[in-house]
């Protein structure tokens, strides 16, 4: 059974599932269905991208360790990015970032899982416009979902969003829930905030 996780909440995942090596990280959204009127154009479709930010000592030190749709890989080849969704539609995980936790160089302590909306100043879109965001890891053995976090706020003119990270501690793997907006125009601007 998973473990639902509140915002702030931290949990291991080494301690309850003994062996692990692989996870799954899944991030999910679906945007709000906008009333415009009736010779209004349509919406753009918001893209939204998942990236995986890996940190040194807590710090982000090049720029060849963040995997996102523009690097799928990363590489050590422990971290992998399955492509790039253009629109959130369906249900279920929109993107994946596999995480060979076992294999992780060691001088890597910390993930950091971030979403961005491409091009969201241009298009004058925000996570207001997105609902039922969630991140959820599941053990790639058996596909159990261990931990998943829903972000229930309301994050109106925020651009980007940290959901939350995996680290390293006292050799155990863990995961805290973070869902911190920003108005981070893209990912490079996500990334200098681990400088």
């Amino acid at each position: 059974m998973a473990i639902s996780l509140q915002k702030g909440q931290k949990i291991s995942l080494s301690k309850d599932n003994a062996g692990l090596s692989k996870v799954v990280i899944g991030l999910g959204w679906d945007e709000v269905q906008q009333k415009r009127g009736f010779f209004a154009p349509k919406p753009q479709a918001i893209d939204c991208d998942a990236s995986a930010i890996l940190l040194q000592n807590g710090h982000f030190v090049d720029k060849t360790d963040v995997v996102y749709f523009g690097n799928l890989r990363h590489k050590s080849g422990t971290v992998q990015h399955m492509g790039d969704n253009l629109t959130g539609a369906g249900d279920g995980d929109d993107e994946q970032i596999i995480v060979d936790l076992a294999s992780i160089p060691a001088q890597y302590d910390k993930i950091v899982l971030v979403v961005n909306i491409y091009q969201a100043l241009q298009r004058n879109q925000h996570f207001g416009m997105i609902q039922n965001a969630f991140i959820r890891l599941v053990d790639a053995r058996n596909n159990n979902e261990m931990c998943r976090y829903n972000l229930t706020e309301d994050y109106s003119g925020m651009t980007a969003m940290i959901f939350g990270e995996v680290y390293k501690h006292n050799g155990e793997w863990k995961f805290s829930a973070i869902g911190q907006g920003t108005t981070d125009a893209g990912i490079g601007e996500l990334v200098n905030r681990f400088v």
